[in-house]
């Protein structure tokens, strides 16, 4: 077998990977969108399954208010002691001096949970992971945050160790074991120790085209005792900008049963207007910032190197050792609502799904109209990630609109300045009509577009469901609609793509962090609670390439224009 990379399509960052006996996870960075910290499970490295969303009970989450691409940053996996540790971050400030944040441990004994209630560990920085050494001592190991403007933000890996006795954190032992390289931003920590040495994984470069990972190691840990690898950095695609693979760098180490190594990165799949330079700009990464795992051998010297070179490579030979898993052959998803608990596939913003936001069962979600589609606190909104460059994606709506300030319809969505839908609204004569809508970057909030404004397109009289449809094509998406569910109209909009990429976002937004979705959204900002009535959701992946005749392919290449 091979892996075929990346192992975790669309929005699925930070990885930390582990083993317990013969299985593989995978837990991934959700920032804003609820619930927090997924966790996939393989027992090949080749196919992987949704098996757990964390942080479900506003008991363990709740960030309400949290700006986007706040929340959880970079959680961190681990097993010992017979239950699975995870440490996790919740980040309420992205831009400016401070990262206002909080660390916390919850436990679960089966990785299905359930979950211990959450232990508040500290503030002093993000990236937090917990290392287990052989002694039986425990080290919180993270990202330190410097506010001060005339020091870097970034000051190096802080290990600091916890007392499992009274589950807290002993600040007098709080050092500083690395500061990192010249290339600065260190920060996704993550501390193993092999054949007797300590050995240091991070990340650098910031998480964009410049992004890296370094290995340091050391026989102790003292403060500044790690030594960085020669002939680095250990990933890296700074240098290699034809690559498929780009920004690869924080991660995680796992061995298998039989000894090999692996190493799970975030990576991203960058993709160019024909108009534009394949390197300048390096591309738009729609999908966000996804999970790719790279082979790991040792040299001579005991350090780590990526085989195929630190660019890493696209197939990735499977573990000798690798137990078949059976998994979906793509993330295609169709629900009809026919269950009171929302698919796992399914984010909300901030807050778990709830009876504020509406219902589902019986064959229907209703959505309770609340905030719009910018608001940080009350968003009746569900959606799911763009996990392919190509698909189709539709719903069925029931919608009577109490005033224009009333709407109900299909999103493709970032964050709260980055977003378009089409949608049912009123218009001034009082008629129910069809609306495609864009914000996008230019300021905080963004800059709001109404494409059809005189020309909405009236609904008929009598007409009790209008279907909505999205085309994704890679570099562009369209919108359709449809009053019987069969005969299909495009609006003549073609929406650029690269707006909900990382990309994008950056040029106008510090939170960068995550990636375009699709999903279904009511808004009634008047406070009416207008409510609408969505029959059914079906979510189709096309492929990753499309064909000169038209069809789609799943085939990867090495190179990001091959």
């Amino acid at each position: 077998m091979q892996i075929q990379n990346p192992v975790l399509p669309g929005f699925n960052s930070d990885p930390s990977i582990i083993r317990v006996e013969d299985t593989y996870y995978i837990a991934t960075s959700t920032f804003e969108w609820y619930p927090g910290v997924r966790i996939h499970a393989s027992k090949d490295m080749v196919h992987w399954n949704l098996v757990t969303n964390v942080l479900d009970r506003l008991e363990l989450l709740d960030m309400k208010g949290n700006p986007s691409s706040g929340g959880i940053w970079a959680p961190d996996l681990s097993y010992a002691d017979g239950k699975f540790w995870l440490i996790y971050t919740d980040v309420k400030i992205t831009d400016g001096a401070f990262k206002d944040m909080t660390n916390y441990l919850t436990t679960a004994e089966n990785i299905e949970g359930p979950w211990s209630a959450p232990i508040r560990v500290n503030g002093v920085g993000f990236d937090a992971s917990l290392f287990h050494d052989e002694d039986g001592r425990k080290y919180l190991v993270q990202q330190t945050w410097d506010h001060r403007e005339y020091h870097h933000p970034f000051d190096g890996i802080t290990l600091t160790e916890f007392d499992t006795d009274t589950m807290k954190l002993k600040p007098e032992t709080a050092r500083t074991i690395f500061e990192g390289t010249d290339v600065k931003l260190v920060e996704g920590p993550h501390l193993y120790k092999i054949n007797g040495e300590y050995y240091l994984f991070a990340a650098e470069g910031g998480t964009v085209f410049t992004h890296q990972e370094v290995v340091a190691r050391s026989k102790s840990l003292d403060e500044k005792s790690f030594v960085v690898e020669p002939d680095g950095p250990f990933l890296t695609n700074f240098d290699t900008p034809y690559s498929y693979l780009q920004k690869q760098g924080h991660g995680a180490l796992v061995d298998t049963p039989g000894g090999e190594w692996y190493y799970a990165s975030l990576t991203a799949r960058p993709w160019n207007h024909d108009t534009e330079s394949s390197t300048d700009p390096r591309g738009w990464s729609t999908l966000g910032r996804e999970t790719s795992i790279q082979k790991v051998e040792w040299d001579e010297a005991g350090w780590p190197r990526v085989v195929g070179g630190h660019g890493g490579q696209t197939f990735v030979e499977a573990p000798k050792d690798a137990i078949l898993t059976e998994a979906p052959a793509d993330h295609s998803q169709h629900d009809e609502f026919t269950d009171a608990k929302l698919d796992m596939n399914w984010n909300t913003l901030r807050v778990p799904f709830s009876d504020e936001f509406g219902s589902t069962g019986d064959g229907s979600l209703k959505l309770i109209g609340r905030g719009s589609l910018v608001n940080y606190h009350d968003l009746s909104l569900i959606a799911r990630r763009w996990q392919a460059f190509y698909f189709d994606a539709e719903t069925k709506v029931k919608f009577d609109p109490f005033s224009y300030q009333s709407m109900a319809g299909l999103t493709n969505y970032y964050n709260h300045s980055h977003w378009s839908w089409i949608f049912i609204t009123k218009n001034d004569d009082g008629q129910s009509v069809i609306e495609v809508a864009e914000n996008k970057g230019g300021q905080r909030n963004g800059t709001y577009t109404s494409y059809l404004k005189d020309d909405a397109i009236v609904i008929p009289e009598g007409t009790e469901y209008v279907w909505f449809k999205t085309k994704v094509r890679k570099e562009s998406y369209t919108y359709e609609y449809s009053f019987n569910g069969t005969d299909w109209t495009e609006v003549p909009v073609v929406l650029d793509a690269a707006v909900l990429s990382d990309d994008y976002v950056v040029q106008s937004y510090g939170g960068f962090f995550t990636g375009a979705y699709v999903g279904l959204a009511a808004v009634d900002y008047s406070g009416y609670d207008t409510t609408a009535e969505f029959d059914y959701f079906d979510y189709k992946e096309l492929g990753d390439k499309q064909l000169e005749d038209g069809s789609y392919s799943w085939e990867a290449s090495e190179s990001r224009f091959g």
